[in-house]
């Protein structure tokens, strides 16, 4: 780790840190707390994936709808409108709405092989945006002059990386460069996510092997086909199995990359010195790695 003490991070002139685990746990809480404080530059992996790497991608599938309408069709042939995503860090909406859920049309759904193409598309796109993150280390301060560092990666970096694996491209290249912090939640935080989830499901990604054995078991135990699928069923239903496959990645993440924070302790956080107070502590009392 670039930091291995309290005292590593307390004398450091330039604090990197990046903050990875399950939405919904703090990470954006963390991060904007820390840009508001001042000095902190805020780089958003979902912000850069919606505006650099998917954003030709969701403005298409916009003009594709409004093609299907005889009224904007004509408009959008005679460059009479504009259409584009209104993407921001607080609007991630566009890249989930893209991304959408498989199942019915007529729910709203997309064919399952449309659906595993935009969920390859969004794989890409975030490997792509967590290697961006020492572009945007250096751009902080070269252009902004910016003293600190915080990375704010999605839910799914777990899945694209192999955590005991000690060359993987991936977190070699983030841990070299930031101290990665999981902020982990508890059996509490995992049934209030799921009830939240429940009562507003929204697109996720997944790892494709996952994403093909939960589809097939759950036509299996419907006895239904892909058309047949109500999508919001399918999703809230793949909600507690995604947050179950991904505890144990994260877990090994923080062992071997990074650090771990309960994400209690993270809500505490209520400015820049909480926060060195809290990254402190964590460093002092970290088992040592066997």
């Amino acid at each position: 780790m670039i930091y291995n003490s309290a005292t590593d991070w307390r004398e450091a002139a330039r604090k990197k840190v990046l903050f990875f685990g399950m939405s919904g746990l703090g990470k954006s809480y963390v991060s904007n707390t820390l840009r508001d404080a001042g000095g902190w530059f805020h780089y958003s992996i979902d912000y850069r994936i919606g505006t650099r790497y998917m954003g030709e991608y969701i403005t298409d599938n916009a003009k594709a709808e409004a093609m299907k309408v005889p009224f904007l069709r004509e408009l959008l042939l005679s460059d009479s409108i504009y259409i584009g995503s209104n993407i921001s860090f607080q609007n991630l909406t566009p890249v989930s709405a893209y991304l959408g859920k498989p199942g019915s049309p007529e729910l709203g759904g997309l064919e399952f092989s449309e659906y595993q193409l935009r969920q390859e598309q969004f794989r890409m796109a975030e490997v792509h945006a967590l290697l961006d993150t020492k572009y945007f280390i250096d751009r902080a301060e070269r252009l902004y002059d910016y003293p600190h560092f915080i990375c704010d990666t999605g839910g799914s970096i777990c899945e694209w990386v192999e955590p005991d694996d000690s060359n993987d491209q991936i977190l070699t290249e983030l841990s070299d460069q930031t101290l990665m912090v999981w902020i982990k939640g508890d059996e509490a935080h995992t049934e209030e996510l799921i009830q939240r989830f429940d009562k507003a499901p929204k697109p996720m990604s997944y790892q494709a092997n996952f994403l093909q054995r939960v589809w097939n078991e759950y036509l299996a135990l419907n006895e239904c086909t892909g058309t047949e699928v109500d999508p919001d069923a399918f999703i809230r239903w793949t909600y507690a199995q995604a947050l179950a496959h991904r505890q144990p990645r994260y877990e090994s993440m923080a062992r071997n990359w990074g650090v771990t924070i309960a994400a209690d302790d993270i809500s505490k956080v209520r400015d820049s010195s909480d926060f060195d107070e809290l990254i402190e502590h964590t460093l002092e009392t970290r088992p040592n790695p066997a």
